[in-house]
Order: structure tokens, then sequence, then C-alpha cells
């Protein structure tokens, strides 16, 4: 059986893009919508949309970190979709410029979804609310709630449940640190301070949970699911869109697609860089760390798999 209510969002260039500076080719680009179409998948984020300045080069982190109208409308018209997903990008608080922003039905964007931590609840309801004014539909991603101080994340989910502006407020485990407990646990405190609200997940893969927290999510009654196709994202990656789908077992989704570009786009990539759970991020999931730590480590060559030095260097502050 299937829930109907049920929507899946695929971030991979998105997340993805966060392990190569969002210096993915055209044709990647248009591949990955093409599959996403045709799986009929129901919203599809195609980068950030972040304000470019001299230390943010477009040159330098890529054009999908910038997300302009017409690098869009080169990828969505390449592909004709009879049902097209709607599609979203992310803002990062005080890396944006709202004014620059298109009214929603002068884009080929329907969503924006801004992501912020629990300190700056107040500039990402802001940012809510002047997308909404200009017609999208919004999300706020609080970032990193596992590190969250519970008050501290409580006021902000209470504020955000008062904010007729945002639409989905996500539940996101940035550090891939939850078990399912926990995942549950988070839900009902989110589901206690902010009942108004539609909730969302995005998971990430450290000790190799992120689709068990997804369907935990679910069974919780998530009705916004974030994957990424073949779970490409930062560090130790997401939850495995192909097996999100599988499991799902809605007739409206067709896997085949999504199988199929792994195939001939995400196999010869894994050539390039890396992604995926290894010893270095379950460790610094396990101890509930931002895994920019654990990304240095396995950049380093000469140390990359030495797991038990990693150990030992990120408790050595730990009481």
């Amino acid at each position: 059986m299937y829930r109907e209510e049920i929507k899946v969002l695929d971030c991979t260039i998105r997340d993805g893009g966060l392990i190569n500076n969002y210096h993915f080719t055209y044709d990647f680009v248009k591949a990955v919508y093409r599959a996403g179409c045709e799986s009929g998948i129901d919203i599809m984020e195609l980068g950030k949309k972040l304000c470019e300045s001299e230390e943010y080069t477009r040159e330098k982190y890529g054009k999908w970190n910038f997300c302009d109208e017409d690098d869009i409308k080169l990828v969505v018209e390449s592909h004709e979709c009879e049902n097209p997903p709607l599609l979203a990008v992310m803002y990062d608080v005080g890396r944006v410029d709202v004014s620059s922003l298109l009214p929603a039905d002068q884009s080929v964007v329907g969503m924006i979804r801004t992501a912020c931590y629990v300190p700056d609840i107040d500039k990402g309801l802001d940012l809510a609310k002047r997308t909404k004014d200009l017609g999208y539909q919004t999300t706020i991603n609080i970032m990193a709630s596992s590190a969250a101080i519970e008050t501290e994340l409580i006021e902000a989910l209470q504020q955000v449940n008062e904010a007729t502006e945002v639409d989905y407020l996500y539940l996101v485990d940035s550090y891939g640190a939850y078990y399912s407990e926990q995942v549950t646990d988070y839900l009902n405190l989110y589901k206690k301070h902010a009942p108004n609200k539609e909730l969302g997940f995005h998971a990430h893969n450290n000790q190799q949970l992120a689709f068990a927290n997804t369907q935990q999510a679910i069974i919780d009654g998530v009705n916004l699911l974030d994957a990424t196709i073949n779970g490409i994202g930062r560090g130790a990656g997401n939850c495995n869109l192909e097996l999100l789908l599988n499991f799902l077992k809605n007739p409206k989704f067709d896997v085949g697609p999504i199988y199929k570009v792994i195939q001939e786009h995400f196999v010869p990539l894994r050539k390039e860089i890396e992604w995926g759970f290894n010893d270095i991020y379950g460790i610094s999931g396990h101890l509930n760390q931002h895994p920019r730590n654990a990304m240095k480590h396995r950049a380093n060559a000469g140390i990359r798999d030495n797991c038990y030095d990693f150990l030992l260097d990120a408790t050595s502050d730990v009481p």
C-alpha cells in the first residue's frame, strides 16, 4: 500500500553540487532532469540561488550555485514533459538577493527553499515571506537540529508555526547523526510546537541510515521526502532516490529512468568524485559532528583511510 499524499523532492543537483562546487555540465543536469520527468518525481531542486560577488564567482562556484533563469530554461526546454515536476532552488541565509528574483508567474521555478540555522530563524522567515509575496511555494529547512539547544529549537518552531508564509517545515539531519527513534522524537517535537505546518524530511547517510530514517519519517506522517539519485551529496551523501521510489510502491513513479541515468552518468562520475558512506563519515555521524573535518581527512590521500587516527582526533576534545 502507498500513501497518495506523499511527495518526493529530488535534490540531486543542489546537494550533489556540494561535492564539486556545482560544476555539473549542462548535459549532466539535462540527463538528471529528463530522468526526473520520466520517473514522475514531484519536485526537482536544481541548485542554489546565491548572490554572485567577488568572493562567490560563477567561475569558482559553478552556475548551479546561482541558478540563473536562462540556465534553468535551457534544461527545462531540453526535454518535453507532459507532467513536469515543480522546480525548486535553495536560498542560504545571508548570501541571497531577493530583489533579483522574478515573480513566480514569470519564472520556471515554483518553489524557494530557505535553509537556516536556529539562531537565524528570523532571517529565514523574512526570506520566506519575501519569496511567498512573489508567489512561490516556500519551505524552511532548519539545519543541524541535532546540535541545537532544545529550548531555542522550540522557540524557532513556534515562530515558524505562526508564519503563514511557510508552506513546509523541514527536519534536517545535517550531520547524519540520527537513529530512527530520534527521528520520531524530533518529529514529535516539531508536531507539538509547529502543528500548523506540513513537514518535510532530509536525511544524510553518515551512519548508513538515510533510507531507514526516511522510512521512519514516512511512518511518522511526513509527506515531503528528499532524496538524491544514487545517494549523491556532500560527504556520505543522502537517501537514495531509487531505493525510496521502490519502497513507496506508488504506481505514478517509474524507477527505470533513474537506474538508466545512474548507469549512463553516475557510474562514470564516481570515477571522478567521491560520495557515499565510509568509516570516516560513520565516525563523524556517530559523534554528531559537522562533516567538514571528515571531508578534509578524506581529501588527504596519505591518511584518507586511517579511520582509527580520525577517531582519536575527533574524540580528543570530547569529555
